[in-house]
């Protein structure tokens, strides 16, 4: 993002989704016990009122610089539940990569509060960082000149996972992602899709408990899509890993999402279900209307009340 605290483009209050009028705590905890079906689950990631500000000077002169403040985030607020799997989408420059910067502790955020596993990321760096995996999709956390096999023996030293455990996570994630024929192959020589199995796997290795995707499927062609998107669903489903991804692509929220939160301009601007998101439109539409203000609340609440209907008739004729 290249401009200064740009105006929004949306007021606060006005052209929100309902969740959104009830306030950053009331909103998070509403989506995500409606999603999860437990209003009493105990978030694992908390963020609450976060702003975050970087200053940029710039030459103004031959003796002077000019001094430029500029929000990358804006008063966000959320709660994630265990085991969700949530959409975290926006335009280019909205914040999404600063909030997951934030959130791994990278980034110390200017004002507000944030918890993850029960740790301040900036505070406790490396006791998260056993309970967290990360994947940047346009950068590598493996070592480009070694083979992949090499990257996750290093990979097992720095985290100090035990032998017996590396050995049957490596197996069932080069199983499962089809990396067997790559581990005696250099970084280098992978082709993106397969270089992005190899970072997923690189992430999962120390069993973390949440992981953070930041687009993780950029780039990818539709067979190594499919698998990414196949492999995150199980791993999700069947090991309740808490996933929070990032993602341009209306595929991956569509397959993987339950939840979503959009964000632009730094704030928060929607979060919900996707059947409160699509408000009876295919998700494309309703994801481009989001982005230009044109969602509307009172489809949205008019969704989020059938779906919810649904849900309770469906628990009924079960009973």
């Amino acid at each position: 993002m290249t401009q200064t605290d740009r105006p929004h483009a949306r007021p606060d209050i006005p052209g929100q989704p309902a969740a959104a009028l009830l306030g950053p705590a009331a909103a998070s905890a509403s989506a995500s016990a409606s999603v999860s079906g437990s209003a009493t689950a105990e978030p694992v990631i908390t963020v609450d009122t976060v702003t975050k500000r970087f200053v940029q000077r710039r030459k103004a002169g031959l003796l002077h610089r000019q001094r430029t403040v500029f929000t990358a985030v804006d008063q966000v607020s959320f709660t994630i539940a265990a085991g969700e799997l949530i959409g975290y989408i926006g335009p280019n420059g909205a914040g999404k990569s600063t909030t997951i910067k934030m959130l791994t502790g990278i980034l110390m955020p200017t004002s507000g509060q944030l918890t993850v596993a029960g740790l301040t990321p900036q505070r406790d760096r490396v006791k998260l960082a056993r309970q967290i995996g990360v994947v940047f999709g346009q950068r590598t956390s493996l070592w480009w000149d070694l083979p992949l096999g090499d990257s996750f023996a290093l990979l097992q030293r720095l985290y100090r996972v035990p032998p017996a455990r590396f050995r049957a996570n490596l197996d069932k994630y080069v199983q499962a992602l089809d990396l067997g024929p790559l581990l005696d192959k250099p970084v280098r020589q992978l082709s993106l899709g397969q270089r992005m199995r190899g970072d997923i796997t690189a992430a999962l290795l120390h069993d973390p408990m949440i992981i953070y995707l930041d687009e993780p499927t950029i780039g990818l062609d539709i067979v190594s899509k499919k698998a990414v998107r196949e492999f995150l669903h199980t791993l999700n489903v069947e090991n309740g890993t808490t996933i929070l991804l990032t993602t341009h692509d209306i595929g991956d929220i569509e397959r993987l999402c339950s939840r979503v939160i959009a964000i632009d301009h730094g704030r928060v601007g929607f979060d919900g279900t996707l059947d409160q998101l699509r408000a009876g439109r295919d998700l494309e539409t309703a994801v481009t209307e989001l982005y230009l203000g044109g969602l509307d609340p009172e489809a949205a609440t008019e969704a989020a009340t059938l779906a919810a209907a649904e849900t309770s008739a469906s628990a009924a004729a079960s009973a």
